[in-house]
């Protein structure tokens, strides 16, 4: 044996070396993503979900520990993470980088499942079909978990298919499914379970995923009850969580029951965009990966059983939205490149023809180029539901330092934690304790007597209400936001109203003993002084 094969590797569970063509397969996707996710990182702004990571992850640890005792458990260890990234510089690009480190990497583990599974051209075009993928480069753009998340379960997912070739490679005479490096690849294959369903518990549906591979590979009861052990362990370790967020569940309260159109959607961000040419085209390549074995059997439930088991929890206790699931999308292109490889196989083509890969690159280049308006489109502000940079200018505009402030509800406060300058030295009338103080998010608010003598003190008033508050039939449950809305309607008259991205910045005086409630005067110019 020369000394090139003496130094091979283990890839795909047999003794060899890692090509050249192997590591491009690897290479060249991560390259892709991580140029995708970098274009246009910096927005200009960040939407509310975001602002909740830059405020929480900049507390002290004590004061993360607190604050999730009572809100937000299932983002603890991503908050823990952030406040370490955030140490090095609190800004916008430096909050969304550890996801663009996510989907890089995800990339990178769908093309080595690619690899490990067929040959290196199903990986190159798996990882690059990610890569390019919308659904893919618009959370490697959020400052949340998600792409975090995606990489944890396309790492374990190469685990398992590492396990289960290791333990062919050991033939017969392997006694126990645990013994050797398997068992090693196990036990890492728990550990990395546990830790990406502590960054979102709702990732745990992959190990439904995985038991449904292992079904359909007909994997003998060694092999099951090594991952049942792993699998529990990652359980166990979750079990605190979950019993914890249990108590947590009105924060997504706002979510509704899926129903056939969720599913679409879900389609369609899985198979490349919209309706059209592309979107048929991946459907029916992905029909006929399916008949790819191997590796059908690990994309297909990949893809297929997260989503599916949420939406139908969801029509009990809604917990469904397309980010929970985002794990799930490394299916998609895994089946589609097998459905390429498996037709070019029809046709003749070598397992090795360079020919065919190189003629796979140009075809997602093209499927890229169809997507183009969909990724610039995900990298404008106006794409997330809100743009707080936007609203703290407008307040920086119009709200003198000393002049009293109301936020209606309380978690328009946000605006002013992630971008406090437009509200330097304003008086908010309803604050008791700041959100570090009271561990809470948007912090806790005085009672409604005591609200009810700070506005008594005031003649002039500047409120910030969310889209609903001001346009609906919206009544709060909590007593203080109750008062603030009959307060504002009876004892105050609008003065003036401007408006950033769907919040509603309105000046109020006091209402003279004989007047009348009077409509908003709209002007572009600011408020008098």
């Amino acid at each position: 044996m020369g000394l090139r094969s003496r130094i091979g590797v283990v890839v795909c569970g047999r003794s060899q070396k890692t090509s050249r063509t192997e590591v491009l397969a690897v290479a060249v996707p991560a390259a892709v993503m991580s140029a995708v996710g970098l274009w246009g990182l910096d927005r200009g702004g960040i939407w509310r979900d975001e602002a909740v990571t830059f405020q929480v992850a900049r507390r002290t640890v004590p004061q993360i520990w607190r604050l999730l005792h009572g809100v937000d458990a299932v983002h603890g260890l991503y908050y823990l993470f952030m406040h370490v990234v955030l140490t090095v510089h609190p800004g916008e690009v430096v909050l969304r980088l550890p996801s663009v480190c996510g989907a890089t990497a995800t990339a990178a583990l769908v093309a080595a499942l690619g690899v490990r599974l067929a040959r290196p051209r199903v990986g190159l075009w798996a990882g690059l079909l990610y890569a390019v993928t919308p659904l893919a480069g618009h959370y490697a753009q959020e400052g949340r978990s998600y792409a975090l998340v995606a990489a944890g379960a396309a790492g374990a997912t190469l685990l398992l298919a590492r396990a289960l070739d290791e333990r062919t490679d050991a033939g017969p005479s392997a006694r126990t499914a645990t013994a050797g490096p398997s068992g090693r690849t196990w036990w890492a294959y728990g550990s990395v379970v546990a830790v990406t369903c502590l960054l979102h518990e709702l990732a745990v549906f992959v190990l439904c995923a995985h038991a449904l591979t292992l079904a359909l590979l007909r994997a003998p009861r060694q092999v099951w009850a090594a991952w049942a052990r792993a699998a529990g362990a990652a359980v166990l370790v979750l079990l605190p969580l979950v019993l914890v967020s249990r108590g947590q569940s009105q924060q997504v309260a706002w979510l509704p029951v899926p129903d056939w159109e969720s599913a679409e959607r879900l389609l369609r961000n899985f198979a490349a965009g919209p309706r059209g040419a592309v979107f048929w085209g991946c459907l029916a390549l992905m029909a006929v990966g399916l008949t790819a074995g191997r590796t059908a059997a690990f994309a297909a439930p990949l893809m297929i059983v997260p989503p599916a088991f949420l939406m139908l929890l969801s029509q009990v206790k809604p917990l469904y939205h397309d980010r929970y699931v985002l794990y799930a999308l490394a299916g998609a292109p895994l089946l589609i490149a097998a459905g390429a490889d498996r037709l070019a196989g029809l046709a003749g083509s070598r397992p090795r023809s360079w020919a065919v890969t190189a003629a796979g690159v140009p075809a997602v280049a093209l499927v890229f180029l169809h997507l183009l308006p969909l990724h610039r489109e995900y990298r404008t502000l106006a794409h997330r539901p809100d743009d707080l940079a936007a609203v703290s200018a407008l307040a920086g505009r119009e709200v003198r330092p000393g002049d009293p402030v109301l936020f209606l509800p309380s978690l328009g406060r946000r605006t002013a934690l992630a971008y406090p300058n437009g509200f330097r030295g304003v008086r908010d009338l309803a604050l008791k304790a700041t959100g570090p103080e009271s561990g809470t998010l948007y912090g806790r608010e005085v009672g409604p007597r005591e609200l009810q003598r700070r506005l008594a003190s005031v003649n002039r008033l500047w409120v910030f209400a969310e889209p609903y508050v001001l346009r609906s039939r919206w009544f709060p449950g909590e007593p203080t936001e109750r008062l603030k809305l009959v307060e504002v309607e009876e004892r105050f008259v609008p003065r003036w109203e401007g408006e950033r991205d769907g919040v509603t910045l309105r000046l109020y005086v006091r209402r003279p003993a004989t007047a009348s409630l009077a409509p908003p005067a709209r002007s572009p110019r600011p408020a008098p002084r």
